[in-house]
């Protein structure tokens, strides 16, 4: 009972920034953390940054020092601010939000996916 919308892709040039946002309804109360992926084509997804609901975050290495996970637990809201873009950041980039209902039970929540290009 989560539904996830993504915005805010779209094509850039290198050494640009994009900043995507996802807004969450339904069943908001009950969500854990929420995180960014990406899929670029002829990859898997891979997980490029993760937040906790008490706002702890990681990322993966290769995006470290450029991009910035933050969500807005009054909003319902999670951005990812990228900057210093690069080729290899062309991906289509989804939202994920984990969510535990009344008994504990885990489940996950994907956006659509917005697509992001790096390109000059």
């Amino acid at each position: 009972q989560v539904q996830l919308v993504e915005s805010g892709g779209g094509l850039v040039q290198p050494g640009g920034s994009l900043r995507l946002s996802c807004a969450a309804s339904g069943s908001i109360f009950r969500i854990t953390a929420m995180s960014w992926y990406r899929q670029a084509p002829g990859k898997q997804r891979e997980l490029v940054a993760i937040i906790t609901r008490g706002g702890n975050t990681n990322y993966a290495d290769s995006v470290k020092g450029r991009f910035t996970i933050s969500r807005d637990n009054a909003k319902n809201t999670v951005d990812l601010q990228m900057n210093s873009l690069k080729p290899e950041d062309t991906a289509v980039y989804y939202c994920n939000a984990g969510h535990s209902d009344r008994v504990g039970i885990l489940s996950n929540y994907w956006g659509q996916g917005t697509q992001v290009t790096v390109s000059s």
